[in-house]
């Protein structure tokens, strides 16, 4: 039993089977769960008008492959988005439950927002990214667990006998020690070279050299060696993406073997903060070619305010996200699939801190909140009412939300901003900030959930998905 505030609303067991409930998957499915009263209840997914056969072995990454070209294959995905409220993490902060270690996924996406003050320092004069190394060093350690490699620096802060060390390292030194790919094979078109082209939707022609700059790939501006990149080639997940704009903080993990299937790797940042253009609030996008297949990840932070009207400031965020995001062009030749803006991926996943509020009072909110009343306060989420009047994120599907709303909570409780006579100053209507969208074809949903952490005063917002991706030829690997 786990409290959320107003006056000792909890979780119970049944909201956690509920939000199993939220899969939109659109297979009919039976399980079993059950109520307040313990009575066994049936749970159903989805409608008898959408069935689909979803992958039965719960991996499915290997590494070679044996799939004829035209026949796909699905992997586990797992996205994740945290406001950590300008917070720098320590080392005794453990992400195993948050990322779900014991339910293992093939990739990982993963998106932080304020992990530094949004103060003038760091939004005008420099980027502070020694939180950065900090999360990403977090991040190892629960990914690769036995196959764990410390990350090194001349200098490193932490506590002895055993426990994590954070490593006083620049983010591209870290990023560096964390892959087991050559960024430039990454980011490379390296499209099989006996593709035959049928028409002008078919893949590109293997590039004799790629137009992309080299800070479109990560954080880091060094080249590895021909020797490959520094970490050792033991660890499980190794890290593919990683970038900062200020406080926003996106990074992609895959299992190692899954790596050489991945090509036409960018990034894209947009600055939606002061002036409309600073990198305060704003999106970080980081798009690839995985397999045959185009997949684009995007972390954002909107604009805040739960006044009246600040909702369309947010949409105008997402719309002008959605137009300046322009992804470098790498393929030469002019019959190139690999897209440059986002709504011409195969498969998108949209994360972050959106900011939509529940558009009622706050004590509106607080009643509804002790009846555990989800669908009504859910029939007053901003983003919900938006999306149905057709004004934002038109075409994209997020799952039904079973869990209390992720913010604002008092510093190191499970009591709500505004509670109690000393938190009354911070006091802001309870809201579903924190949100995980998709868009495309063949992006089925098994959870949607928040996760208990105290550490800020958002809950972690998690979701699973199963994505089937076109396969590469027989024998024809990236590497």
């Amino acid at each position: 039993m786990i409290g959320v505030g107003f006056s000792g609303i909890t979780l119970m067991n049944q909201d956690r089977t509920n939000q199993q409930a939220s899969s939109l998957i659109g297979k009919i499915l039976s399980v079993k769960g059950r109520n307040q009263s313990n009575k066994e209840i049936e749970v159903r997914f989805g409608s008898s008008e959408e069935q689909y056969d979803l992958p039965h072995q719960p991996l499915l990454s290997r590494e070679k492959s044996t799939k004829a070209a035209s026949e796909n294959i699905s992997f586990r995905v797992f996205v994740a988005t945290w406001n950590v409220g300008g917070k720098s993490p320590d080392s005794k902060l453990n992400l195993d439950d948050i990322l779900q270690v014991r339910e293992e996924s093939d990739i990982y996406v993963l998106g932080f927002q304020e992990i530094v003050p949004l103060n003038a320092g760091n939004v005008l004069v420099i980027e502070d990214n020694e939180p950065a190394v900090k999360w990403l060093t977090l991040i190892n350690r629960s990914l690769n667990k036995a196959n764990y490699v410390p990350l090194r620096g001349p200098r490193s802060v932490g506590s002895p006998e055993g426990s994590l060390v954070f490593p006083k390292i620049k983010l591209r030194k870290a990023s560096k020690a964390l892959r087991t790919e050559n960024k430039w094979k990454l980011k490379s078109c390296n499209c099989p070279i006996g593709l035959e082209r049928k028409n002008s939707k078919e893949f590109c022609f293997r590039c004799p050299q790629s137009q992309t700059n080299e800070n479109d790939i990560s954080s880091e501006d060094d080249e590895d060696g021909p020797n490959g990149p520094s970490s050792a080639n033991s660890i499980k997940y190794s890290l593919v993406a990683s970038k900062q704009m200020v406080g926003i903080f996106l990074t992609v993990w895959m299992r190692k073997e899954l790596v050489q299937y991945v090509s036409h790797l960018r990034i894209s940042c947009v600055g939606r903060g002061i002036l409309g253009c600073l990198g305060n609030k704003g999106c970080i996008s980081v798009s690839m070619l995985f397999h045959k297949t185009t997949l684009c990840f995007l972390c954002s932070h909107l604009a805040s305010g739960e006044k009246e009207g600040d909702e369309l400031r947010r949409n105008s965020d997402v719309i002008e996200i959605l137009r300046n995001t322009q992804f470098p062009r790498i393929c030469k030749t002019s019959n190139s699939r690999v897209p440059e803006k986002i709504l011409d991926h195969d498969r998108v996943i949209w994360l972050g801190d959106l900011n939509y509020r529940i558009a009622l009072s706050y004590s509106d909110t607080g009643k509804l909140l002790k009846e555990r009343a989800w669908d009504t306060l859910y029939n007053n989420d901003q983003l919900k009412i938006e999306r149905e009047a057709g004004r934002v994120f038109k075409g994209w599907k997020e799952g039904k939300i079973y869990f209390a709303p992720t913010y604002k909570y008092s510093l190191n409780s499970d009591i709500y901003a505004g509670e109690t006579v000393e938190t009354k100053s911070k006091r802001r209507t309870p809201a579903w900030c924190d949100r995980i969208l998709w868009r495309g074809s063949e992006i089925y949903q098994l959870s949607y959930e928040r996760k208990e952490s105290r550490f800020s005063d958002h809950r972690p917002v998690c979701a699973t998905f199963w994505v089937s991706v076109e396969a590469m030829e027989d024998g024809s690997k990236r590497r």
